[in-house]
């Protein structure tokens, strides 16, 4: 049988980034006050000894399979496949993992980093309240004080995680300013970490910010697209012809896609709020919408006027709903190894009725959004494809958000 190479686990495999200084081509490096440099170097520094410690990457393995839940299933969704009439659709099961989505892989990670590291307190944002949940997790499992900032029009839509989050011990500041969604929730922790420096790591949830947290962030992620290459293999004996996940930040599409990053026979698409259409200026379709600028410490695509002021953005989501993309995922679409697309509020809202009714599967929002390009690329593939979308969390938060948009706003659920 064919040996696939996996890139995550192979340092030496022929790709650069992100090069010396954090970028990737012109994207990523680090735009912060003074006062972040010296931290920002202090963690890339603690990263690096981290990574090649055995003992700190054996507790980091127990914790993902002991109390994670990992390896996440890849499952093969026949009737999915049999409705769209195309390839063979395995979707992996991120919204199995402990708190329901992907955000645990990453924030697990960083509290392990941070208490090795000697801080006493994590600070993190969030706007579907996936990553605050995960990282109030890792607090309670590893005794470390939380505080988690989140938009307060985020805290009205997704009340259920704002609950588990206090209910986990973890201290939920509302962000009321701008547009009181995940830009503003970051806008917050950026400017406590600024001032608690000394013993309070900042967990960024997705692979955006200055370096190292993309880089970090990528690492953590990646094994979702290592386990999905071994499942494959193991379930078809090859690699799959395309990937699909949404993008808001990027954490779970560059999850999946970088173990496949330097197979050119893999193609892979990421999927964008569109919102109410690009057109309306009422999206999160950074691609579809958007120039080169900087916003959060790095250099990507971002939703910004004339005068650089950045705009307001809107999704049925509140993960996917911000103003700018992680670095690396700029970089994938200049060069045009990854592809990006958009899917609407109403074709999500579609897409999570239909995987709900065909799967049993309530999808998270988010992810509805990847399904929902799934439903247009399927159906016009060869019936010997395989495709993988990534499943990236689970429903359960969505469920009154959803009702008030399918139901009508009366939905009181």
């Amino acid at each position: 049988m064919q040996q696939l190479k996996s890139l995550s686990e192979t340092p030496n495999a022929p790709y650069p980034y992100p090069d010396a200084r954090g970028r990737y081509g012109q994207f990523g490096g680090r735009y912060v006050p003074e006062t972040l440099m010296h931290p920002l170097q202090e963690l890339e520094e603690a990263y690096a000894s981290a990574k090649a410690d055995p003992e700190f990457q054996a507790t980091l393995a127990a914790f993902q399979a002991n109390y994670v839940g990992r390896p996440t299933p890849l499952y093969f969704a026949q009737r999915l496949t049999e409705h769209w009439g195309g390839a063979k659709v395995y979707l992996k099961r991120e919204d199995l993992a402990h708190t329901g989505a992907h955000k645990i892989n990453n924030a697990l990670g960083q509290v392990l980093l941070a208490k090795r590291m000697g801080k006493k307190r994590i600070i993190a944002e969030t706007g579907a309240g996936q990553h605050g949940v995960a990282t109030a997790t890792a607090c309670a499992l590893l005794g470390l004080d939380c505080e988690v900032y989140m938009g307060t029009e985020d805290m009205e839509r997704q009340k259920l995680n704002v609950f588990r989050m206090r209910l986990l011990g973890s201290k939920v500041t509302g962000v009321h300013s701008g547009t009181k969604t995940l830009k503003d929730a970051i806008n917050e922790a950026m400017r406590d970490w600024v001032t608690n420096v000394g013993d309070t790591h900042y967990v960024l949830g997705t692979v955006e910010g200055p370096h190292p947290y993309p880089l970090i962030c990528r690492d953590f992620q990646s094994i979702i697209g290592r386990e999905a290459r071994a499942q494959l293999f193991e379930q078809e004996g090859c690699l799959p012809d395309l990937l699909i996940a949404c993008v808001g930040g990027g954490s779970n599409a560059i999850g999946l896609f970088f173990d496949f990053i330097l197979e050119e026979k893999v193609k892979m698409i990421g999927v964008e709020a569109g919102g109410f259409g690009p057109e309306t200026g009422q999206h999160a379709a950074r691609f579809a919408g958007g120039v080169i600028g900087m916003l959060h410490g790095a250099m990507s695509y971002v939703l910004q006027d004339a005068n650089g002021q950045i705009k307001g953005t809107h999704s049925v989501s509140a993960g996917l709903d911000y103003a700018s993309v992680g670095p690396e995922h700029a970089y994938w679409r200049t060069t045009g190894r990854v592809e990006y697309a958009y899917a609407n509020d109403n074709e999500a809202l579609d897409a999570f009725q239909l995987i709900s009714r065909l799967e049993g599967i309530i999808p998270a929002l988010e992810s509805a959004h990847a399904i929902a390009h799934a439903c247009k690329v399927v159906p016009t593939l060869p019936k010997d494809d395989i495709v993988i979308i990534n499943l990236s969390g689970r429903g359960d938060k969505d469920v009154s958000q959803a009702a008030r948009f399918i139901l009508g706003e009366e939905a009181n659920l």
